[in-house]
Parts: C-alpha cells; sequence; structure tokens
C-alpha cells in the first residue's frame, strides 16, 4: 500500500488551519484506497471515528472534494479533486522530477547513472551522471542504445506496447548511430519474449559485459500516471567494482529511487 503525502508540519511557524489539516487523512485516505468506501471505513483508515469524519466530509463535499454515492452512500473523490489531479498531471515533467533523485542517487551509490527516454531512433540517453571513478565507455548525451542488445533497451522493449517495441527493434537493424553488440546475434522471437517476461517479473534488466565488455550494466522503468514507460534509469560500471544482482543494494536503491519518480509522476502500482 502506498503511504499517503504527509500534511504539512504545523510547527513550521507559519499559520494554518487546524481543521484543514486534522480533515486531510480523509482525502489522503480515499487517494490510497483507490475505490469507494463506507463512512466506518473511511474514518478507519484515516484514524478517526465515523462521528469526527462526518462533518468533514460534509464540507469536502460541498466544495467539490469528496461526492457520496446515493445509492450505495459511499464516498469517493469528487469531481473538483480530479480536476485538480488532471491539472497537476498535465504540469508534470518527467526529466524534471527525475534529475534531483538521480543526482543523490548517483552521489550515493557512486556509479555512473543515466536517464533514459523513447527518441524516435530508440532509447535514447538523456542525461549522465558520472561515476566517481574513471570509466572508459563510449556513451553521452543523446546516445541511442540497442533494443536488444543493451539493459537500457531490454527495459523499454519489456514494457512497451508489443508493436511498438517491435517498431524500434526492426528499425535499429543497420543504423550505425545505435550502441549495441557487434559479436551478439539477433534473438529468436522466443528467447526474446521469454527474456523480457523474465525482466518484466523481476522488475529491471541486467546487461553484463554486453555490448561493452567488462562492463556490466542494471535499468529499471518509471512509469507515468496512465502506467506507461516514461523513462528508464540506468547504472553502469566495470564488472570487478559494479555489484549487477537483482537483488544487490544498487538494483535496491535503482528500485526505490524509480518507484519514487513513479509516484510523484501519479502512477500507482496494481494490487494484487
Amino acid at each position: 500500500m502506498l503511504e499517503p503525502p504527509a500534511p504539512p508540519k504545523p510547527n513550521d511557524g507559519r499559520r494554518s488551519i487546524q481543521s484543514v489539516e486534522t480533515g486531510f487523512p480523509l482525502l489522503a485516505a480515499l487517494v490510497d484506497a483507490g475505490v469507494p468506501l463506507t463512512l466506518r471505513d473511511l474514518a478507519a483508515r484515516a484514524g478517526m471515528t465515523s462521528a469526527k469524519a462526518h462533518p468533514y466530509l460534509v464540507s469536502f463535499s460541498r466544495v467539490g472534494l469528496v461526492q457520496q454515492d446515493p445509492a450505495t452512500s459511499q464516498y469517493e473523490l469528487g469531481p473538483f479533486a480530479l480536476q485538480m489531479g488532471l491539472v497537476s498531471l498535465q504540469r508534470l515533467d518527467p526529466i524534471r522530477i527525475a534529475l534531483p533523485h538521480v543526482q543523490a542517487l548517483a552521489n550515493q551509490i557512486g556509479h555512473t547513472l543515466a536517464i533514459a527516454v523513447l527518441g524516435s531512433h530508440g532509447p535514447t540517453m538523456v542525461h549522465i551522471s558520472e561515476a566517481s571513478y574513471p570509466v572508459h565507455v563510449n556513451m553521452r548525451t543523446g546516445t541511442v542504445m540497442s533494443m536488444l542488445h543493451t539493459a537500457t533497451g531490454h527495459v523499454f522493449a519489456a514494457w512497451l506496447p508489443p508493436k511498438v517495441a517491435q517498431h524500434y527493434i526492426e528499425r535499429e537493424i543497420g543504423d550505425k548511430a545505435v550502441v549495441t553488440s557487434i559479436s551478439a546475434l539477433q534473438p529468436s522471437p522466443a528467447a526474446l519474449s521469454a527474456l523480457l517476461e523474465d525482466i518484466r517479473k523481476t522488475g529491471m534488466a541486467r546487461a553484463l559485459g554486453n555490448p561493452l565488455p567488462g562492463i556490466d550494466a542494471l535499468s529499471v522503468p518509471v512509469f507515468n500516471h496512465s502506467g506507461n514507460i516514461v523513462l528508464a534509469l540506468t547504472s553502469l560500471g566495470p564488472s570487478p567494482l559494479f555489484d549487477a544482482g537483482i537483488t544487490g543494494p544498487t538494483a535496491q536503491a535503482l528500485k526505490a529511487c524509480a518507484a519514487e519518480i513513479s509516484r510523484q509522476l501519479g502512477y500507482r502500482p496494481a494490487r494484487e
């Protein structure tokens, strides 16, 4: 379950309306639930009694933040709350939101960390935070990564709609601008399908010495509010220094970073 955003701290020195902050957990509970709730369930999720929650819900209903189904008496977010959400989503810039998180993570792990988006030629690096040690890698802003032979490309291939992914896979064949493996053969459709399914299960892709010998990489997806992949975060380094294990600290830090960026972009993972 996602943690609801915390209300402003009451002791930050600014004058505030205490009742607004007191009623906030009800709105946060509705957002976190994602489904209509009875008064009893909603109050319990917000840590209130039903008697305390009801007046807040009446006020929220009057201004359109909450609405109540007359047939079931359940509460859900109201039309104005939905309009607020849409306006907020329209203003979101994935790269702008990702940058401070990526820079902080790069300082934490000490390895090269990059952001890739889907460009006209394929997955394209748009930001690279260099490692704290020298890494001789022919990768810079604007580099296009292979969909078939790089961890970054595998992430996009795994989470893009299949027809879109296939378009980019076919497009890169013979494109000298794409960073790919000279020695690796194109995988069969069955082998590629199995690889991408495994990537979706683990939540990340990795490349061990491919396409660059001696360089390992891990890559994870970032999703927007619609559940579509918008970015890939890729970390890489020399095999002796870089822990490419999918349960290792670098992998877990990458996943946590991508999850937080996705959360800020409005993404909500499907519930079990």
